[in-house]
């Protein structure tokens, strides 16, 4: 397999040396080896493992803003422990020691995983796949969880992420009692799996079985729910990799980077955070809404610009000037923050392909 794809990258790169080439759809063990293997040799993203961990980073981010609690005390129980699940863990890991100080160690000591064998440790007495051993628990003495509710019980988790691809996994049981576990803080559920036959639960069933306090971010489109008691309408937040792709792959375009770093998507993930409006933080929500979208992209591609210039990555000497002329306000250092300038925002949105609105736009105006 890796001699194949040697073969194939090398031609790609050298018939097309500007070229970005996007992993997609990997098995787990190759997912992970590819990216490892080429990302500082070419310009290169894995959108399954840094594109879901990113836009899942940003809804978190939200989150943690509205739980309750300090970050320093969130205790994080995934469901499922293939590529995507340990790339969102590994950039939530990274979120908690940039942004909140915490040691790495410390910051790992925060996440469980439950594969289909239960909680995941280093002496349950199988053999961990490569990418499984990093957050295996060494603490768990001789307790084995072997299910999740077990493990649920043992972890008391203040969230809990599903990117396990089983249906109803969140059943009432579970989510009743994650609110049980947290009643002086919003529980943090995210089913990510897709499509909606595979989602560990609705956004409705996450409302009613929570009391309506649940933080909510899915992998598929959910409808708004109305709270009976009150006729408020809540909307589910979609951590969709729509929000992160796009602007990573146009900024990556513009920008010429020589590779695509870890505090790169970082930043993206703060820049999508940003992009919240007022009224949207006000009504709970993790996301933007999608009616903008465009916007959004926009101001997230800035911030992926601005950060590749600060990291000596960019090539472009066009944003790399334009930057230079024009820092972010707050920005002080390399570190990955997501902001912008308005002058590097206004370049890309001229950068923007703009759908026609009509096929009148299409037709050349002499014929």
């Amino acid at each position: 397999f890796y001699a194949a794809t040697e073969k194939v990258l090398t031609g790609l790169t050298t018939a097309f040396p500007e070229i970005f080439i996007q992993f997609e759809d990997f098995n787990t063990p190759h997912a992970f080896g590819l990216l490892e293997q080429w990302r500082d040799r070419i310009l290169c993203f894995n959108d399954d493992i840094q594109g879901t961990g990113s836009v899942i980073l940003a809804g978190f981010i939200s989150a943690i803003k509205l739980a309750g609690i300090p970050a320093k005390d969130q205790r994080v129980l995934f469901v499922g422990a293939g590529s995507a699940g340990v790339g969102v863990a590994k950039q939530l890991v990274d979120y908690l020691v940039i942004e909140h100080k915490i040691p790495e160690e410390q910051a790992k000591a925060m996440f469980w995983f439950v594969d289909s064998r239960g909680v995941i440790t280093a002496n349950r007495g199988d053999t961990l796949a490569d990418h499984k051993v990093y957050f295996a628990r060494t603490d768990n003495g001789d307790t084995q969880c072997k299910n999740l509710e077990e493990t649920l019980e043992y972890v008391k988790p203040t969230a809990l992420i599903g990117l396990s691809t089983i249906h109803k996994a969140f059943n009432e049981k579970i989510l009743s009692r994650m609110n049980q576990l947290n009643q002086e803080a919003r529980p943090i559920i995210f089913p990510l799996s897709n499509p909606k036959t595979k989602a560990e639960c609705t956004f409705e069933e996450a409302m009613r079985f929570t009391d309506n306090r649940v933080l909510f971010a899915s992998g598929t489109a959910f409808p708004e729910y109305t709270i009976p008691e009150t006729g408020e309408v809540r909307v589910p937040g979609q951590g969709n990799n729509m929000y992160v792709f796009p602007p990573i792959g146009l900024g990556a375009k513009l920008a010429k980077p020589t590779r695509i770093t870890d505090s790169l998507v970082f930043a993206v993930s703060k820049a999508l955070s940003n992009t919240l409006s007022a009224d949207e933080i006000a009504r709970g929500e993790l996301y933007p809404r999608i009616e903008r979208i465009r916007e959004t992209s926009a101001q997230v591609t800035a911030a992926f610009i601005h950060q590749a210039v600060r990291e000596g990555l960019a090539q472009s000497q066009k944003w790399i000037d334009l930057v230079n002329a024009n820092p972010a306000s707050s920005a002080t250092s390399s570190a990955p923050d997501g902001t912008y300038s308005q002058a590097v925002l206004d370049e890309v949105c001229n950068n923007m392909w703009a759908p026609a609105e009509s096929v009148q736009q299409l037709l050349p105006t002499k014929l």
